[in-house]
């Protein structure tokens, strides 16, 4: 339990020193300084699999599964580039949130903040539970392997989804329901009083939409990131260190999503290998190098595939 009493402790912090530090006064986050954040948290991410490949030798941590400190190194990664792989849908969904809310960019970072905060809650229960379920009910695995199949098809042959509107979601109308909404942004506040009595903002509303969106997200990566180990503390930090740096990505992609629009086939194909690959895990046992090797060059196809046709589209225009 130390090392995740550590672990819980080192994600405080950081969490502290970006809203009482960083991020202490409201300002717009320029793309250069979102790229800077997002190396350094991409950064970070891969030094924790050098403290994972060191835990992993020592009797410090359970280990479930008997992982060399090589393979849990590498699960580590892997589920960590799952998860930031399948936050780009999340980060496009975001962006549409903020817009219809018409959160200034400036008040966006503390929405995020605490959003993260909400998305750690869940997350942990929902792995929590799926573990205990894999471990408990191995059929449990190709239950989540069919159903990743079926995420990538979905995404596959669905249109775009151009029609959402989070003023007209389940989420928006209960709210009302609860507490009356103000249609005026104020300031950072998610509460304001007027006529003594009280009102959510929109920045209030914006931050529950995004919770609730991400468990809906985290519905296929959960299953994603079991696929590649079933060990509490590989699933939870990679999880983490995932979701610690979805606002700088944010800030750093929201601007350029349509640049990256073959990235969904890069998803897609993510989602395919995962889902076969718990299919099929009492036939075919692929290593973990494999493993890292197909998320990576299917992110890196997806990057350049994106980048090349955006080129020549803008010289054809």
């Amino acid at each position: 339990m130390i090392v995740w009493i550590l672990f819980f402790a080192m994600v405080l912090v950081i969490l502290a020193l970006d809203l009482g530090v960083f991020n202490k006064t409201p300002h717009i986050i320029s793309t250069k300084e979102a790229s800077k954040w997002t190396a350094i948290w991409v950064s970070l991410s891969f030094a924790f699999s050098g403290i994972i490949y060191w835990l992993y030798g020592t009797d410090y941590i359970a280990n479930p599964n008997n992982l060399t400190q090589t393979g849990a190194a590498l699960k580590f990664i892997t589920g960590y580039l799952i998860e930031l792989s399948l936050s780009v849908d999340n980060i496009f969904v975001i962006a549409i949130i903020f817009t219809s809310f018409k959160i200034p960019q400036k008040y966006q970072h503390r929405v995020l903040f605490w959003g993260i905060l909400g998305a750690i809650f869940f997350r942990g229960l929902m792995i929590s539970f799926g573990v205990i379920l894999i471990n408990k009910f191995s059929w449990t695995t190709y239950l989540f392997g069919a159903f990743l199949l079926f995420t990538a098809l979905k995404m596959l042959f669905s249109k775009d989804e151009e029609d959402f509107d989070p003023k007209h979601s389940f989420v928006y109308k209960t709210i009302g329901k609860l507490i009356p909404i103000t249609h005026e942004s104020h300031k950072e506040h998610f509460f304001i009083k007027i006529n003594n009595k009280n009102f959510a903002t929109p920045l209030f509303v914006a931050l529950i939409v995004i919770e609730v969106m991400d468990v809906l997200f985290a519905v296929d990566s959960v299953p994603a990131i079991l696929a590649i180990t079933s060990d509490p503390f590989l699933v939870f930090s990679s999880n983490i260190f995932a979701i610690l740096g979805l606002r700088s990505m944010y800030f750093f992609l929201a601007n350029m999503l349509e640049k990256f629009s073959y990235l969904e086939y890069s998803l897609i194909a993510i989602l395919s290998f995962v889902g076969l690959k718990m299919l099929l895990h009492d036939y075919i046992e692929i290593p973990e190098w494999a493993s890292l090797g197909f998320i990576a060059v299917s992110l890196l196809v997806g990057i350049l595939v994106s980048l090349k046709m955006g080129g020549e589209t803008e010289l054809n225009d």
